[in-house]
């Protein structure tokens, strides 16, 4: 009995941390993937409810990120196979010291949303992890359930996707 509570307790310190480390940027990719931020911060709690269920066994996860993402990811996927609403929160634009106006800018970012909003969500999905987030193809494919051959193929045809959907748009 004490072995199971000292187990507990790790996992639970374990579910902290990552939430400590993990919760804006999880939360921050459930905005851009939902466009909709209460429903967002629901997702968000839930993915960390999971791991805190998980328990112990999230303990022998070697990628917790990567576990955290694809939890998130599957639990975004099966709310939006329920009928709810989707749209897209604008994709993070950047700030050029030089930038021209703020119009342009603007401009620049609505096309950038319309772009991402025409991908399909199983290539938008792994584009967004992989360019935005910042995670590997290796972590990618696991948050996925994916081979690395398969998110690098995804990834590569989102790019021509998007810069196709971009152009068409009438941005450059």
């Amino acid at each position: 009995m004490i072995a199971d509570a000292a187990g507990c307790d790790r996992a639970t310190q374990l579910v902290v941390d990552l939430y400590a480390r993990h919760r804006c940027e999880v939360y921050a990719y459930l905005c851009r993937l939902l466009h909709n931020a209460q429903w967002a911060e629901d997702l968000a709690q839930e993915t960390f409810v999971r791991a805190l269920a998980e328990g112990p066994r999230l303990c022998g996860v070697e990628n917790h990120r990567a576990w955290l993402y694809r939890v998130a990811t599957n639990l975004a996927l099966n709310a939006l196979k329920r009928g709810r609403r989707f749209a897209w929160l604008p994709w993070r634009a950047a700030h050029d010291a030089g930038s021209p106006g703020l119009a342009e800018a603007i401009d620049r970012k609505s096309a950038v949303e319309a772009a991402l909003a025409a991908l399909p969500l199983a290539y938008r999905a792994p584009l967004l992890l992989y360019a935005h987030d910042g995670l590997s193809v290796a972590e990618v494919a696991s948050v996925m359930g994916l081979s690395a051959a398969a998110v690098r193929t995804r990834i590569s045809r989102a790019r021509e996707m998007f810069e196709r959907a971009y152009s068409k748009g009438g941005a450059r």
